[in-house]
Parts: structure tokens; C-alpha cells; sequence
């Protein structure tokens, strides 16, 4: 039975007086879920990160009011208190408030700050859950997170806590394949602390930059190398690092030659 789209899209009614928060994935706007797009048409306001893929506003309404509100390099973001603030101010207006934000809402991406914020004013609000780039981003490169016979776990951790700096984590029990979100900037204290707690330094690493763009860049090294091929190379943000040993693999290159011809 083919699936129909008009009725699965027609219970996604937007109610003026609404908060969603909506993930936007890791920046191919082709991976906007089908959800996503049509709360983006609908909403009277938007309050968008710093996105990769900036072409997913043009599922926008002409009229909407769109607003960045997301950290820029160089530039003082808008802190989370005011966002928290727009947000519940736009839907006491009976505004349809859309929160864009990259990957998914709930992985390092504070909305469940948001959300709170929502609650505490008595605001109604939904998620929309997107494609994380803990996700994406090493599965365009090739990359198996958890590929069997190699690693039966993967760990995501953020290299920026709430100071900036790297989490209070206990570093020599992280298990499995590491993903570490934001962490180029981070990258040698990283490594020192990894290698500090038992991880080999010839561990690989894979850094993903741009991932799902035409402009992504994939660096494959080791722990112990990686700070420095990274600065070497003049990779950019955002970009995720793959810690471990399927970090090695590429799996985009080991397409068998019989398979390839029957797909040409």
C-alpha cells in the first residue's frame, strides 16, 4: 500500500499558541524530515540555530518572522535565558512558534532547557525529532558506529559543557566507539585525556567535517596525531570526531565490483 503522505502531514495541525522544537538535521536540507518541513511552513516565528544547511528555511512562509538566534564564531550568541524568554512571549501572542535547531533537539542541543521553559509558563509545545549528526555524519563517511566484530557500543559526548570547556567525565570508563560532538576546537586535550586513561595513542579517529555538504572533508588519523593533522589540514566546524577502531574503516570504498555493475 503506498503511503499517504496528505493524511499522514494533515495531524501535524500547528495551533497558534504553540512551542515546537524542531530538529533540522545535520545540514543535507534532504534530510529534513517531511514533519519538519511542514511545521516550517506553518509557523509565525522562527528562532533558528547557526545551521549548516540554511537552504531548510525555504520551506518558510513568506511572512514568517525568522530570527538567529544560534552561536556564531567571533560573535556573542544569544544566551538561553532570552531564547527561553522569545519563545514563550511569541506563543502568549498565539503565535505559532517554531525552534529550528541542527541535528536533533534532545542531543546536545538544549532543548529540553527549552522545553522547561515552556512547561514552567504553561505553554503548549511538541518536539519533532531530527537526524543527529552523531548519526549522520559517520555514516556518509563510511563509518560504521557500531559495526559488528569491532565495537558493541558507542558513547556521544559533547566537548563543550555549560563553561565551555570539556564535561567532568570518567574518561578511562567511556565505552565502545566514541562521538564527540563539537569537540574540533577541543581536540588535543581530548586526546591527551583519552590517551591519559588508557587509550592507545594509535587509536584511530576519524574527523567529519561538513558532513552531508558538498563541502565534506573527512580526516582519517589517531589519537595521537589527530590535534595536529587536524590544524594541518584547516579543518572547519562543525565537524564530529569518531574515536576507535571502526573509525579506521571505510566502508564507501568497499563496494564489491559485481555489486557496482549491477547498480550502474
Amino acid at each position: 500500500m503506498a503511503l499517504d503522505y496528505a493524511s499522514l502531514l494533515a495531524r501535524d495541525h500547528f495551533p497558534p499558541g504553540e512551542v515546537w522544537l524542531v530538529g533540522a538535521g545535520p545540514g543535507d536540507p534532504g534530510l529534513l524530515t517531511l514533519r519538519a518541513a511542514q511545521a516550517l511552513s506553518q509557523a509565525d516565528l522562527i528562532l533558528h540555530d547557526s545551521l549548516s544547511g540554511g537552504a531548510v528555511l525555504r520551506h518558510a512562509r513568506p511572512d514568517a518572522e525568522i530570527i538567529a538566534v544560534g552561536k556564531r564564531k567571533g560573535a556573542a550568541p544569544v544566551p538561553q535565558p532570552r531564547i527561553n524568554q522569545r519563545l514563550v512571549e511569541g506563543a502568549r501572542a498565539g503565535q505559532r512558534v517554531l525552534r529550528l535547531k541542527g541535528g536533533d533537539p534532545f542531543i546536545f542541543g538544549r532543548g529540553a532547557e527549552e522545553a522547561r521553559a515552556c512547561q514552567a509558563a504553561g505553554i503548549p509545545w511538541r518536539v519533532i525529532p531530527g537526524v543527529s549528526a552523531g548519526l549522520a555524519a559517520p555514516a556518509v563517511a563510511g563509518i560504521a558506529l557500531t559495526q559488528r566484530g569491532m565495537a558493541q557500543a558507542v558513547t556521544f559526548i559533547t566537548a563543550h559543557d555549560e563553561a565551555g570547556g570539556l564535561p567532568m567525565l570518567d574518561w578511562a570508563a567511556l565505552p565502545g566507539t566514541i562521538a564527540a560532538f563539537m569537540a574540533l576546537s577541543r581536540l588535543n586535550e581530548l586526546a591527551v585525556l583519552l590517551i591519559a586513561a588508557g587509550r592507545p595513542a594509535a587509536t584511530p579517529v576519524a574527523i567529519i567535517a561538513g558532513a552531508t555538504l558538498a563541502g565534506q572533508v573527512t580526516l582519517r588519523s589517531t589519537l595521537g596525531a589527530c590535534s595536529l593533522a587536524a590544524r594541518r589540514a584547516a579543518l572547519q566546524a562543525p565537524a564530529l570526531v569518531v574515536i576507535g577502531d571502526v573509525a579506521a574503516v571505510d566502508l564507501t570504498t568497499h563496494v564489491p565490483v559485481a555489486a557496482a555493475r549491477r547498480h550502474a
